[in-house]
């Protein structure tokens, strides 16, 4: 099972039944989906995407995968695992976009570096993000993500692949960047 991640103002848990409508709508939200994999999809889908979280990830150990919560609120999603358009781990992540202008997408994903780090032991996280996601591009280059190479879509958009190794976080970063999990390969459209 997932351990638990915090940071200053944030709780990484595995999820619940009861975080169902929170995810369906974080998915639903087409601000958010838009540059979720394929992007949007249907309500019914998004609901079986989340079943699939217990039914594969969870009871398969598949990998990763983390309602993330604010205040007690779910706020976003977040998962680590490995990608064949990486060739390692990858994070993923979304934000409500109440959620967004605060410095959590900047936390979160610093977690999510931190625990590939030290609790899998990788020397390299990646993320790929949608060329035109400019929110999600800054993010990651502010926490030392260098970009890679470009993927060309299927449907002709360019996907950009990042990558961050602990060296190439900056000091004045790298003190963010959590030290373990605190606490006890599918759901990302993304």
């Amino acid at each position: 099972m997932n351990p638990l991640l915090r940071t200053d103002r944030l709780l990484l848990t595995p999820y619940t039944p009861a975080d169902e409508e929170g995810f369906v709508a974080l998915f639903q939200d087409v601000s958010v989906s838009r540059w979720m994999g394929d992007g949007p999809a249907t309500e019914a889908e998004d609901r079986a995407l989340f079943g699939r979280i217990f039914t594969k990830v969870y009871t398969e150990d598949r990998f990763e995968v983390w309602a993330v919560k604010a205040d007690g609120e779910l706020v976003g999603h977040a998962e680590i695992k490995p990608t064949e358009a990486s060739g390692g781990h990858e994070i993923i992540y979304a934000l409500a976009p109440g959620a967004w202008g605060r410095g959590l997408g900047t936390e979160l994903a610093l977690a999510l570096v931190g625990h590939g780090f030290d609790t899998l032991g990788l020397t390299e996280v990646h993320a790929t993000v949608a060329a035109g996601n400019a929110a999600s591009l800054a993010v990651l280059g502010r926490i030392g993500f260098r970009h890679v190479r470009d993927i060309q879509e299927d449907d002709g958009s360019t996907t950009r692949l990042l990558t961050c190794t602990r060296a190439s976080v900056p000091a004045s970063r790298a003190a963010q960047v959590p030290q373990g999990s605190q606490g006890s390969m599918e759901p990302s459209r993304g």
